[in-house]
């Protein structure tokens, strides 16, 4: 997966390697430094720029993700809520918004625990693909709190309002198949399978026409909440520019042609 390539803190991989940039977590619980190596990470894909056409977020352990080290929390809560609170500001609501802010389609791979800020991250791309023991969980109001990490956003979008809210306030766990029902996500595999599948959807994706990729997801972004008129408008001005690429015009020859169109991403 080329994730040997380079560290971007500890706890964080970081590898480009057939137009892909893999992400891996290296260990489960989001800490300070696993959180500062996978901010890291994300500038890491916008540094390289367009060698990088997909990005792959997956994890080493057998658990993707179950969120905030409590242990690190505790020990910052005897300073305070104030300081021990920080990070919410000063680096989830950052990180969560570079995720979404990136142009090229992300992937995300889950095996194991995928629960609190490990589900908020796995809501920020834009595919995820979920080994079948795989499970899931908002988690937050287990230990009183409200969701952060997006999550107060992300369900309501995916599932529905009424689901969502049941899904945060009762914090009941859920496993893969019910995360495929309901739209979650998009495939189920077999337990150790997830990283394969989401790599190989990597690879189809930086194969395909970027350019397009970056402005389905501008779309799919700033559409709830604006009107009918205003959609329609930003998709026509879309079509324009996309229109003006080399990847138009060659998938258009190739199809005439009967021939696979080879997208450059310009």
């Amino acid at each position: 997966m080329g994730v040997s390539a380079g560290r971007t803190g500890d706890g964080v991989g970081y590898g480009l390697e057939a137009a892909v940039a893999t992400i891996q977590l290296r260990r489960p619980a989001l800490d300070v430094s696993l959180r500062s190596g996978l901010s890291a990470a994300v500038r890491r894909v916008r540094g390289d720029g367009a060698a990088v056409r997909a990005v792959l977020l997956t994890a080493r352990g057998k658990h993707f993700c179950v969120g905030q080290d409590l242990k690190e929390h505790a020990r910052a809560l005897e300073t305070g809520p104030v300081a021990a609170f920080a990070c919410v500001r000063d680096e989830y609501n950052p990180l969560v918004e570079e995720l979404h802010a990136l142009t090229r389609p992300v992937v995300v791979a889950v095996e194991g625990a995928c629960v609190g800020a490990g589900l908020g991250l796995a809501l920020c791309a834009d595919v995820r693909v979920a080994a079948r023991g795989a499970r899931f969980a908002t988690a937050f109001t287990g230990i009183g709190l409200a969701a952060d990490s997006g999550l107060s956003g992300a369900p309501a979008r995916a599932v529905g309002p009424s689901r969502a809210a049941a899904l945060m306030l009762l914090g009941d766990r859920f496993d893969a198949e019910d995360a495929l029902r309901w739209g979650l996500v998009h495939r189920v595999v077999p337990d150790g399978g997830a990283t394969a599948e989401g790599l190989a959807l990597a690879r189809r994706l930086a194969a395909g026409p970027t350019a397009a990729y970056a402005e389905v997801k501008a779309l799919l972004r700033d559409a709830p909440g604006a009107s009918l008129a205003t959609v329609l408008e930003r998709v026509a001005a879309a079509q324009e520019r996309l229109g003006a690429t080399r990847d138009h015009r060659a998938a258009v020859e190739a199809f005439l042609a009967r021939a696979e169109p080879s997208f450059e991403g310009r």
